[in-house]
């Protein structure tokens, strides 16, 4: 969660042309808003502090003070209240608006006192001018650009909010001004996949794997895409055990590498079926070919189905497709034990 520093300052000479009691309401009333807005946020309220932030936004830009950081911060809010329209519509206006959230400081130091104090623009210039030598160490300092966050958390909220196609084109965006931020690249690749580009996506991967080859979450992508095409099972079987060796801490993926790892392994089975069985009558030879080789592919994903049931034993998963393995080879032993596991694994989730 992002802490926010705020400090509502009100220049005077904004409201010089209304009454006194007009500026003092307008004054209190921002006050109360900006309260209202940061003691919500604090407290992780964050649909209230969304609302609030842009009615203090608002209200400052009715009035002559325009500040987008409020803006931000609102749209910072609606995210985290998972308001995915809210969020994108404040995000989309900032970045076509150009806001980078770039603040410059103005500071220096009373010789006198030695104290460093920050002034507005043109004090400071005045201070920085004059042949007094009652000031020095005059320092411009710029705060940091928010514009690849901007373009960052707009991406995510577009995929989550499964608008693929804008959010391909924003990431391409941000990507142009932006090349070196990782962020960007890992949602490209997902945008690209969500929009059916997977030829792109699996030469992002690549890419992205040239750089840093130890990724485990871009080796199993890779597998994924490389086990949808025949021709490289060989390469998807070779990316999923990359996958398992680099997830030592990430027990999710490793258990869906193993699952992959075995179906890639076995192929299309239903496919395989039907076929034996469309000619076991009018060409049985063949099909005891056909079966054979069922076999064989089965042989070849029990290994991995063995490692999937011993890195995860209680999955339920594991244990029933490492059961159904067996009892394609007919092993009938390890079949009844591992019903008897399968057994106990579905009395335990009721």
């Amino acid at each position: 969660m992002k802490k926010l520093i705020l400090g509502i300052a009100i220049v005077s000479s904004v409201f010089a042309f209304g009454q006194k009691k007009d500026k003092k309401e307008i004054d209190a009333q921002v006050q109360a808003t900006n309260k209202v807005a940061m003691d919500a946020y604090n407290a992780k309220n964050y649909t209230v502090a969304g609302p609030k932030f842009l009615e203090l936004y608002d209200l400052l830009k009715a009035n002559g003070q325009e500040d987008q950081v409020y803006k931000y911060y609102a749209g910072l809010s609606y995210a985290l209240a998972n308001n995915l329209d809210e969020s994108i519509k404040i995000y989309t206006d900032l970045i076509n608006s150009g806001y980078t959230g770039v603040q410059t400081t103005y500071t220096a130091k009373e010789n006198k006192s030695g104290q460093v104090s920050a002034y507005d623009k043109a004090t400071w210039e005045l201070l920085k001018k004059s042949s007094s030598k009652d000031y020095s160490d005059f320092k411009a300092e710029q705060s940091k650009s928010v514009e690849p966050d901007l373009y960052e958390t707009l991406s995510t909220l577009l995929l989550n909010a499964k608008k693929n196609d804008e959010a391909l084109a924003l990431i391409e965006k941000g990507l142009a001004k932006y090349p070196n931020s990782d962020k960007l690249k890992e949602y490209h690749g997902s945008a690209l996949y969500a929009t059916g580009k997977t030829d792109q996506f699996m030469t992002n991967l690549k890419e992205q794997l040239a750089k840093n080859p130890n990724d485990a979450t871009n080796w199993y992508n890779l597998g994924v895409l490389q086990s949808k095409n025949p021709a490289t099972e060989a390469d998807a079987i070779t990316s999923f055990n990359k996958a398992i060796e680099l997830s030592a801490n990430d027990a999710k993926l490793k258990d869906n590498a193993y699952q992959n790892l075995v179906y890639t392994s076995i192929g299309d089975d239903d496919k395989a079926v039907k076929e034996i069985n469309a000619i076991r009558k009018s060409d049985p030879d063949k099909a005891t070919t056909l079966i054979e080789a069922r076999k064989e592919r089965f042989g070849k994903a029990l290994p991995y189905a063995e490692k999937w049931y011993q890195a995860n034993p209680n999955n339920i998963d594991a244990v029933s497709t490492l059961k159904d393995i067996y009892g394609m080879l007919k092993n009938q032993a390890k079949v009844t034990e591992l019903k008897a596991k399968e057994a106990e694994l579905q009395a335990k989730a009721k």
